[in-house]
């Protein structure tokens, strides 16, 4: 537990997701934390370990996703879900977002990764998760911890702030 005469603000993140998507809430929030001079771990389980691959093709769906809508024509369209389903609307979804992405200027992934390494943000990989789907070490980007829910657990209840992803 930290000493109580310690005032550093600390923040903990899980990310559980390892789409598009969902890749921009952790690596934006705790950049922008980060930046804020909050102390910020992000711990990387079951699919948000996607997230640390060194290559990432990262993808959107839009089936079970209602609320997507892309701006097209002057408005707004959501896709139905008998659309989703049909081969290829991922890809064809995953390429229009990052076209979009591209297109408005906004930050990569990969940039927005890259931006919490160099603010110094304890990336913890989960060692379970590694083992369960049997990722290799050597195929995720480099700087990050290997450890297990007790050391997440540790950062967290010394943490103001604690999300889920």
């Amino acid at each position: 537990m930290t000493d109580s005469t310690d005032n550093a603000k600390r923040m903990t993140i899980i990310v559980t997701k390892g789409t598009l998507d969902w890749a921009y809430p952790p690596f934006i929030l705790a950049a922008t934390a980060a930046a804020m001079d909050v102390d910020v771990t992000l711990f990387f389980t079951f699919y948000g370990l996607a997230l640390l691959k060194k290559d990432m093709d990262l993808k959107v769906s839009p089936l079970g996703n209602p609320a997507m809508e892309m701006p097209m024509m002057g408005g707004h369209v959501a896709m139905p879900s008998m659309v989703a389903m049909l081969p290829g609307v991922t890809a064809m979804a995953s390429g229009m977002m990052k076209n979009l992405i591209r297109k408005k200027g906004v930050a990569s992934v990969e940039s927005l990764r890259q931006d919490c390494v160099d603010a110094g943000v304890r990336m913890i990989a989960c060692q379970m998760t590694l083992d369960l789907f049997e990722y290799k070490r050597e195929d995720l980007i480099d700087g990050l911890v290997f450890a297990g829910a007790g050391t997440y657990i540790g950062a967290a209840l010394e943490s103001h702030v604690n999300l889920y992803i």
